[in-house]
């Protein structure tokens, strides 16, 4: 009987725990350790100390950001400083617009799916984060705020990478 009935409580508790979620309206902790650099269509997590320019952006609860077009030279390491002037959590994902549509689309089936890239900034009510991208690739890229509905309200923006003459891609 004891063969059958632990596996069974062991099961249940295991139903029963709670994972952590990286949304919600709980404070994001940076991660510790280096950022995984990954070459993505719109660029590459870029290094502090190689930062050429540094552009605020505010996000808030009316769905939209401050400003939500902006525009950087192929080549450019940018610090992204986000100020959330709202009352509820917002974030600031960088990506192509079909890359974005599509997580968008993930966030609304799974809306506590965790994830944290250096691509991304979650950031709390009154709170800032930032984001530090070298934008390697030239074109024409979007970010946006993914959270359930915020998305749909319009919660995106526009980046423009201006081709450097004579850049490899």
């Amino acid at each position: 009987m004891n063969a059958l009935v632990t596996p069974l409580l062991m099961s249940l508790a295991l139903l029963g725990a709670s994972p952590v979620w990286a949304h919600g309206e709980e404070t994001h902790a940076k991660k510790i350790g280096p950022v995984v650099k990954e070459q993505k269509a719109w660029g590459i997590a870029g290094d502090a100390k190689t930062v050429k320019r540094t552009i605020a952006i505010q996000m808030g609860d009316n769905m939209r950001f401050t400003p939500a077009s902006i525009e950087v030279n192929q080549g450019d390491t940018v610090r992204l400083t986000l100020t959330n002037t709202g009352q509820m959590m917002h974030e600031l994902v960088i990506g192509t617009q079909k890359e974005l549509a599509e997580h968008a689309a993930l966030m609304k089936r799974f809306p506590n799916m965790e994830h944290e890239e250096p691509y991304m900034a979650h950031v709390a009510p009154g709170k800032t984060g930032e984001i530090i991208w070298t934008f390697n690739r030239p074109g024409d890229f979007d970010f946006a705020c993914l959270l359930p509905g915020h998305f749909e309200a319009g919660m995106a923006g526009k980046i423009l990478v201006k081709a450097s003459t004579g850049a490899k891609q």
